[in-house]
């Protein structure tokens, strides 16, 4: 895994201990276009044992009543059974979000399961169950209260008709993209060529959903934008410190950087896959920050918690982090 330089990240460590420390946001001086949503994924993670504290989370979420919550994937470890009865347990604490869930496949849920600890199953054939589970309404959410979402599937029907995970919405002029990257470079492995042939086809698809909500959000004049998937970009470097041709992360850097610049307001980047609470920049193929934008990295695995993410779009800065600890699930 890519590894930021150990002065650096100390300077992110210190910074994440100070917004641990802060209180919860008051509803006093907040705008009426104010809203939070919670950020949270790579859970439930080490089951059965996890079960209970997952959802012992998702009862805190639903105490703090988020307009939403978003899901970056993985959820399960990438040693454990991908197995239709594990996928629907998921599927089945995800509806008991009294809010909406928006979420996003992980690795762990298709391109891992291969493995033998998971079962050696086909991975195309669990990208299309994990589809077909966990996306049954190509425009709503999840969660018992759904919102509208536009998936890819329909707006790009015509070239991007499978990829129902690739969502997008509006909320108090803030779009909120969905993205379908995942760990493991992407599927972008030497293991098969279907696998190869699986990447570049969705790599594709992202790029292209990337590249147009980015627009839209320009044409709408949107004041910022979320997009959330479940991979560290960084995990892949050379040793000249640049993201490699051989990355399969690549181009989604590259849109970021593009799109970034042109939209020139701000953007925030969540996902998972190292299962540790870091905010920083999120950076070009040179490993450059990128302007405008804010990368954070939810915590997983062990850690059974989340983070709230306030939003004022009336605010330079326009977001906002708390960490949501539940005590009962271990210290953070």
């Amino acid at each position: 895994m890519f590894k930021l330089a150990s002065k650096v990240f100390a300077g992110f460590l210190i910074a994440g201990a100070a917004i641990a420390s802060m209180p919860a946001l008051s509803q006093q001086g907040r705008s009426s276009q104010t809203f939070d949503f919670i950020a949270l994924g790579d859970m439930p993670y080490n089951v059965p044992g996890d079960y209970g504290k997952f959802d012992r989370l998702i009862n805190e979420i639903n105490k703090a009543k988020p307009a939403f919550s978003i899901h970056i994937g993985d959820i399960k470890s990438g040693s454990t059974p991908c197995s239709d009865e594990m996928f629907g347990k998921v599927r089945d604490q995800f509806s008991t979000f009294e809010g909406a869930v928006v979420y996003t496949p992980g690795d762990n849920e298709w391109t891992d399961c291969h493995r033998q600890n998971n079962g050696s199953f086909n991975p195309i054939e669990r990208l299309s169950k994990v589809r077909e589970m966990f996306f049954p309404n190509k425009e709503k959410s999840l969660g018992r209260n759904p919102i509208p979402v536009e998936s890819q599937a329909v707006t790009m029907a015509d070239k991007y008709g499978i990829y129902v995970e690739n969502t997008r919405f509006i909320r108090n002029g803030v779009m909120f993209v969905m993205l379908h990257v995942v760990g493991s470079n992407n599927n972008l492995e030497p293991r098969d060529e279907k696998a190869a042939l699986e990447f570049f086809a969705r790599d594709k698809a992202n790029v292209a959903w990337l590249d147009d909500s980015f627009k839209r959000a320009s044409e709408n004049g949107a004041a910022a934008i979320v997009v959330s998937m479940q991979a560290n970009l960084y995990d892949v470097r050379s040793d000249d410190r640049t993201i490699p041709s051989s990355s399969g992360y690549l181009r989604t850097i590259q849109a970021f950087e593009r799109n970034s610049r042109a939209f020139a307001k701000p953007v925030l980047v969540i996902h998972g896959d190292e299962h540790r609470f870091v905010i920083d920049r999120m950076l070009d193929t040179k490993l450059k920050p990128i302007p405008h934008t804010t990368r954070l990295q939810v915590m997983g695995a062990k850690d059974v918690h989340a983070i709230r993410v306030s939003v004022d779009p009336t605010t330079a800065g326009v977001f906002g982090f708390t960490p949501l600890i539940v005590r009962e699930n271990g210290e953070y």
